[in-house]
């Protein structure tokens, strides 16, 4: 959970990640250290710390933390699984990383989403597509709004990540990066394209398309959920960020990854229904209406069967207990009254046709697995 506070403050000083949402402290040794806002800076600090064998590829699942606002789909700390894989720059391993994270949307039954693609700048052309967007927003400056003007001032490029009505206008009509590449920039991202359609991985170019951090380079993605139907429909994306770790320390390691965040992609798997409704908690249900102890005697018996068994407490009436047998899902209910106590029997109904019988004490194990559904 607990990152040096450096890690992040190097790859996106600029960004709101780091400036507003940012959990930050001091501890009892005097480190400045951080809650974990995302993954990547974290594992290329373990890559320049430990310089493994590249091409170096890796997993994760993590929890996350951001100071900000909660809304529909967006914690203050939720989950991420993610992938990174350094050490190359062949645009193939863009393609096996994006399809990756498509197929593990479809493996998981989901349906109703779309990839959006786009390359960022090398740092050949960046330059140049920052001069003329820093213009373009200079000459625009009084249609922005006050956050906008400001951001312009430190990083240009997060304007253009604005979801204000205001500066939808001017974001619109900016210029747009793709037309700034190199041409090894642009080689890279035909063959990025090129691969994504060999592999059936359908894809939107999305000229628009800001990534919430500062080190991503070329290849930029992002996974969104129509069925969610909100702005906080992201399910996951990442790129390249061929240049992190150098920032970190390290030798020139060119790297790509994604972060999928769990939450929101289960919120997207809600929406589809694409999983089965649970099955019942429990296999059977005992209703006691005597003094609790034969509930207490019985249900023990049964987990010790392997039977998933439930009970109701507090004494209550048998129309009570029979609603909360209802309830559970139960598809055997095991009743025991003073008539059952006097004979040694148990009462054994079932709850999908309604039918009963009347068996020993002794039988109730056998009896509740042979009722119970194959």
């Amino acid at each position: 959970m607990f990152e040096h506070y450096e890690v992040f403050a190097r790859v996106g000083e600029s960004t709101d990640i780091v400036q507003k949402e940012m959990y930050e402290f001091e501890d009892r040794g005097g480190r400045r250290l951080a809650l974990r806002p995302e993954g990547t800076g974290s594992v290329v600090r373990a890559f320049v710390e430990h310089r493994p064998t590249t091409p170096w590829k890796v997993w994760y699942v993590a929890p996350n933390f951001r100071a900000a606002a909660p809304q529909a789909g967006r914690y203050r700390q939720h989950h991420q699984v993610g992938v990174e894989a350094l050490g190359t720059m062949d645009p193939d391993l863009d393609v096996e990383v994006i399809a990756l994270l498509d197929g593990f949307f479809r493996a998981l039954g989901l349906r109703r989403f779309r990839l959006f693609l786009k390359s960022l700048c090398d740092p050949a052309s960046s330059a140049n597509y920052l001069t003329a967007l820093r213009g373009f927003l200079e000459a625009r400056a009084e249609d922005l709004s006050p956050q906008a003007r400001q951001t312009s001032a430190v990083n240009p490029l997060r304007v253009l990540d604005s979801k204000r009505k205001e500066d939808a206008a001017v974001i619109e009509a900016a210029p747009r990066m793709i037309d700034h590449l190199t041409d090894e920039a642009g080689a890279h991202f035909d063959r990025v394209q090129s691969g994504l359609r060999a592999v059936g991985v359908d894809y939107e170019i999305a000229p628009l398309l800001v990534r919430g951090l500062d080190y991503y380079t070329r290849t930029t993605f992002e996974f969104a959920a129509d069925s969610l139907g909100s702005a906080q429909n992201a399910i996951g994306g990442g790129g390249r960020y061929d240049g992190l770790t150098e920032q970190m320390g390290g030798p020139p390691t060119p790297g790509i990854g994604f972060g999928s965040g769990i939450e929101r992609t289960l919120l997207a798997c809600d929406a589809e229904g694409v999983f089965p409704v649970p099955a019942a908690a429990v296999d059977a249900f005992v209703v006691d209406v005597v003094d609790g102890t034969h509930a207490l005697a019985l249900t023990t018996e049964l987990r010790t069967a392997g039977v998933r068994v439930d009970r109701a407490f507090d004494l209550r009436s048998m129309r009570a207990q029979m609603k909360q047998a209802d309830r559970s899902g139960a598809a055997i209910t095991l009743i025991v009254g003073e008539q059952e106590v006097a004979d040694g029997t148990v009462t054994v109904r079932r709850m999908t046709d309604a039918t009963q019988e009347t068996i020993p004490r002794e039988k109730v194990i056998e009896a509740v697995r042979q009722g119970l559904p194959s």
